[in-house]
C-alpha cells in the first residue's frame, strides 16, 4: 500500500481544512475578496461625491433659473416702457427733418 498518495490518506502535510484558513488557493480568494471590497468602498466614495456634487449642481441651477427669470421679467418691463415711450412720440417727427 502506498502511504501519503491517497487522497484520504491520514499522513497529509497539510492541516485539514477547517473553515477557518485555507492553503494557497484560500489566499488568492482571500486577496481577490480584499481588492473587490477596497473596489467597493472606492466606489461608495466616490458614489458619495457625485451625489454632493450633483447637490450642489441642482442649487446653482435653481438659483441661476431664479436669476434668469428675473431678468427676463425686467426685460418686458423696460421693453413695455421704452413701447410706451415711442408711442408717445410725435407722429410726423420724420417729415420735420427737412421736409417742406
Amino acid at each position: 500500500m502506498n502511504t501519503g498518495t491517497g487522497t484520504n490518506g491520514g499522513d497529509c502535510k497539510h492541516a485539514p481544512y477547517n473553515g477557518l484558513s485555507l492553503p494557497a488557493q484560500g489566499t488568492k480568494a482571500m486577496s481577490k475578496i480584499d481588492e473587490l471590497a477596497e473596489r467597493v468602498e472606492r466606489l461608495l466614495l466616490r458614489h458619495e461625491e457625485v451625489v454632493r456634487t450633483n447637490t450642489l449642481l441642482e442649487q446653482q441651477l435653481a438659483q441661476v433659473t431664479t436669476e434668469r427669470d428675473s431678468l427676463k421679467s425686467r426685460l418686458n418691463a423696460a421693453r413695455t416702457r421704452i413701447d410706451a415711450l415711442l408711442e408717445r412720440l410725435p407722429a410726423d417727427l420724420d417729415t420735420k427733418d427737412g421736409a417742406p
